[in-house]
This record gives C-alpha cells, structure tokens and sequence, in this order.
C-alpha cells in the first residue's frame, strides 16, 4: 500500500484516549449531577457524543484486543487478560502505518506476547517486528498498564516501568513506589495504609498529585507529540484511571462526599430468584463488598475524584493542543474499555452486560466535521468501529479490510448520514474460565461464556447451559427486571436468539483475502488450466483448450 497523501486524509493526526473502568455516565455531559467535566464537556461541544456505545467485552484485555483489532473476541482469540493476542492479528498500527502515521503508545494495553508463536516463527522480540508484535501493533513511547502489585508468586507486572523509576528520582523510596506512595496513604498509626483495602479509599495518597499517575501520563503523552514534529501520528494515550486501586492524592480524594453519590440502581427482587451466572457475580468478594452502603459512600467520592482529575489533565491536554494549532488537523477520540458497577445490581467490578459496564463513554472530535458540532447520535455503535473510522480518517479504505475489520467506520456518522445498511445490533463476549462461577456451577472451561446482544429496545444474554436473559430497555431502562424465564417473552427471546446464531455463522477467519481479491480469482483456474468435467473438447472455448493439442500449438 502506498503512503497516502495529506490531501486525501480528513484529519492528519489522531489522538486516541482511553480512561480504564471509566462509567457512560460518570460524565456532567452524560447527565451526572454532582460530577462537573468541564474539559470533557467542552470536547463533546466540539464533535460527537454517541449514547449507545458498547465494548465487546466488559473486561480490559480482551475489551481492548476487539479495539485495537476492529474484531470481535471470538475472532481475535483473546479471551482474557493474560490470554495472548496471536502473532499476525492485524492491529490499528498495521493499518495506519502503510498510510505514512506512526502508530504510537503512552500508557496501558493490557496486551500479552504470543511469545510462542514469535519463537515458532522465530520473530526477536527486540526487534521492530517482535515490539510491535507484542505491543498490540504499538511503537511503545510508555508503556504502563498500571498494574505493579506484588504478591507471594511475584509481581503482576515485574518488569521495572518508568514510572516507578520517575518516582524515584522524585525523591519516593522503595521497590515499588507505585504502591507505597501513587496508591497508598498514610495511616493512622503512622502506618501504610494499602489502597488495595478499599476502607483507606478517602485518606489521601502520599504522592503528590502533579506525581501521581494522570497527570505524569499526560505529560508523557505531550511529550511524544513535541518530539513527533510534522510526523504524521496516532497517539494511543491510555490511561490506568479511574481503575482501582481507589485512591487519589489531594485535592480529589475530599472533593465529594456521600451526598454526591448518585443513587444506586438494584431492587430487592433482583436477589430473589436471579440468573444462575448472575447470582455467582453477586457472592463474589467485591459484589459483597459493593453491596454496603458504607463502601460505596467510601469509594464511590474518591472514584469521582480520579476522573475529575482526568478533566482537569483534559484541560492540561487541551490547552496544549490548542496552543500548538494541533484542533485544526487532529481527530480526538475520548472513551473508555468497560465500565465499573459500583454497586448496582449488587455488583463491583464489571464482567456482565447491564449497561453500567458494558456501555462506555464516546466522544468523537473530527476536524473535517463541521455540520455535526455539539450534537449527539444514538445509534447502536461499538468499540470495535474505532478501528475502521482511524483507518478511514488516515486516507484508507476500510472496505477494502472488511475481510479482516468486523466494525463499521463512524465517519458517516460523523458527518450526520446515517447508512441504509447501518447495524441494528452490537454485541458483547465473556469468557469467565477463570472466575470462581464456572467451578461453582460445575460447569467446564469450555461451558463458562456469555455473550450479549441488543437492539434498541432489547438486551439479550446467552448462557450456555442455563436459560435466556432477557431486559427491555424500554421499559426497564435501568435493567432491573430479567423476562428471560417469562414465558410471555419466549418469542422475544427466541428472535435475539436467531440474531445471535446468524452473528456466530458470519465469516470472520478468511483474512488472508479480501472481498476483491476473492471475487478476481473466480474463474482463474481454467485459465491456468484446471478444466474439470470435460466430456468433449467442443465444449470449451479454444482459448483454454489450445494448448492441450499439442505440437507448436504448445
């Protein structure tokens, strides 16, 4: 593929952002009440906010393989986190960089290496092709999946990153300041007050905030785009927050009470008679946990805190790319991989489809876009489109990948034409083989997945084994009542159903060639001489039977 033309692209950068575990609606612009996001709010003013935006799985590693792959998890493989993204998936860098823009990462993939599928191919992970092999198809400027527990079998993440090292120059000791001092207080008794125990979520970190890990990430990210210069660029800016370890450095640990809690959203009658798989989510640790009044009123303000600083390292951002003229020819992009429960329908975490953590913020700013500032679109739209629409954006084809991109581009959608073919679905996958539910349910690897799917009215959730869910976002926009036993919606359920099983027949595995190419090799083996079936030479044209005459016909 040959480098495209400025000309020919709608925007010359993109600037791609990720939040971790950040809600759809923990936003002023989303309708929060107490939680004001000026910054964010001021991007969503300038492009397009989408409503109705789901990740193909509600949990990071596989919700971001579908991502930076525009594939669904059951196409990519990589089901969970520590599952690896095979060697040869084709990412947002594969695709962007034929184009002329460096594809590039600051912060969390969640990606893990098919080291040995790179050994079997004998592909050096030291070299260009081997990091990006293990970078999601990334060029790492920083990466940090801000993930560097210790525990009895070793780190989560051991490697030594930058940060710890920058903290350390800082002046923090230790091995580990990312715990001791990014995400842990100081206790009462003088002791370290561990952010993993959710009890010290309002005591302040003992970092200082312009240390702590947002805005030490945004700078990094404004780092990259200096030393890129007139370097075409897509900056992945990926930051760990608001995941847990809740806890956030002054001011934002105090700024919100238990009076700026929204209401949870749950009924009694959720607990009464569940879904199998849901009612194993609820006995889980953190659903326990989330489940009392006392831990959301501790956690939930400091959750607040970790994005309302995000706003403000949005403002940072923002004033730096305005300053630089960067608004004129970059597309931004500000979302999240899932979402986080915080209570509702007894659940912490994520892991299930009610929207609160399946359903994330989308935000699309496109300098070419004019027609379509401040408005808000609510069509049925997924992560895995973010893919096409960079590819679109950076002057290519995504037609010419369908054989490999299973989402749609948005750029229609951004330009305020909605397309006759436009999905009336999107759907979502679990692979819970690693959750304490599947042995609980005596159910085998193999047995312990569910997948999603919703139109605009409905929510349908498979379980293999057990009995439909069912939720009609009409009338239950908050997903309190489960209809799948209710044999009055059998019918309702048996359509989703069929939805579903024409969605799993799709052809997703041919990648190797395209639509095109297909349709150009029909017919070419005569040409190349494989004339099956001939009962008589008459039969078939001359051109393909002369050189079976023999002599100088040959």
């Amino acid at each position: 593929m040959d480098v495209v033309r400025d000309s020919m692209a709608r925007a010359k950068n993109i600037l791609f952002i990720m939040c971790d575990q950040l809600r759809w609606d923990y936003l002023s612009c989303a309708g929060h009440p107490t939680l004001q996001t000026p910054n964010i709010d001021g991007l969503a003013k300038r492009g397009v906010r989408f409503t109705r935006a789901y990740v193909q799985s509600p949990i990071c590693g596989p919700s971001r393989m579908s991502t930076y792959t525009g594939r669904y998890m059951q196409s990519h493989g990589s089901n969970w986190n520590g599952v690896p993204l095979r060697v040869g998936e084709m990412t947002m860098g594969d695709y962007l960089r034929p184009l002329g823009m460096q594809t590039a990462l600051v912060g969390k993939t969640h990606m893990v290496a098919d080291k040995e599928g790179m050994d079997r191919l004998g592909v050096d992970p030291k070299s260009i092709i081997g990091v990006r092999a293990s970078e999601c198809g990334f060029d790492p400027y920083e990466r940090d999946d801000g993930m560097h527990a210790q525990g009895p079998a070793g780190g989560y993440d051991a490697v030594p990153v930058p940060y710890n090292l920058y903290l350390n120059a800082k002046g923090y000791p230790g091995k580990n300041p990312w715990h001791d001092w990014a995400n842990a207080a100081q206790g009462d008794n003088n002791e370290l007050a561990s952010g993993w125990a959710m009890r010290h979520a309002r005591k302040p970190a003992r970092v200082k905030e312009e240390d702590s890990e947002t805005p030490y990430m945004t700078r990094r990210g404004i780092d990259f785009i200096r030393e890129a210069g007139d370097q075409r660029w897509c900056l992945h800016l990926s930051y760990i927050k608001p995941h847990w370890p809740y806890i956030a450095p002054e001011p934002y640990n105090s700024m919100y009470g238990a009076d700026d809690i929204i209401p949870v959203v749950r009924s009694e009658a959720e607990r009464r008679d569940p879904h199998p798989v849901f009612r194993e989510f609820m006995r889980h640790r953190v659903s326990e946990a989330f489940a009392k009044d006392e831990v959301r009123e501790e956690v939930i303000p400091v959750y607040m805190g970790l994005i309302k600083q995000i706003d403000d390292q949005m403002g940072v951002l923002f004033r730096f790319l305005e300053d630089g003229g960067y608004f004129d020819n970059t597309m931004i992009v500000f979302t999240s991989d899932h979402g986080d429960y915080l209570g509702d329908h007894w659940m912490g975490e994520k892991d299930l489809f009610h929207d609160a953590s399946a359903k994330v913020p989308l935000i699309v700013y496109d300098p070419a876009a004019n027609g379509t500032r401040g408005t808000i679109c609510d069509e049925l739209v997924e992560a895995i489109d973010l893919a096409p629409t960079f590819l679109e954006v950076a002057g290519g084809d995504p037609a010419s990948q369908s054989h490999r991109l299973e989402g749609r581009s948005l750029v229609p959608l951004l330009d305020g034409v909605k397309p006759p073919d436009w999905r009336s679905f999107v759907v979502s996958e679990y692979d819970y083989t690693l959750q304490p539910v599947g042995p609980a349910l005596g159910l085998a690897p193999k047995e312990s997945r569910l997948v999603m799917i919703a139109d605009r009215r409905w929510k349908y959730g498979h379980a293999a084994g057990f009995r439909p869910m069912l939720y009609d976002m009409q009338s239950d926009p908050d997903e309190l009542n489960d209809l799948g036993a209710d044999p009055a919606h059998q019918a309702e359920s048996d359509r989703l159903f069929r939805e579903l099983a024409l969605w799993g027949l799709r052809l997703s595995q041919r990648v190797t060639r395209s639509e095109q190419q297909m349709r150009g090799m029909f017919g070419r083996a005569e040409q190349r001489g494989v004339l099956i079936g001939v009962w008589d030479e008459g039969e078939v044209p001359e051109e393909l039977w002369k050189h079976y005459l023999g002599g100088d016909s040959q």
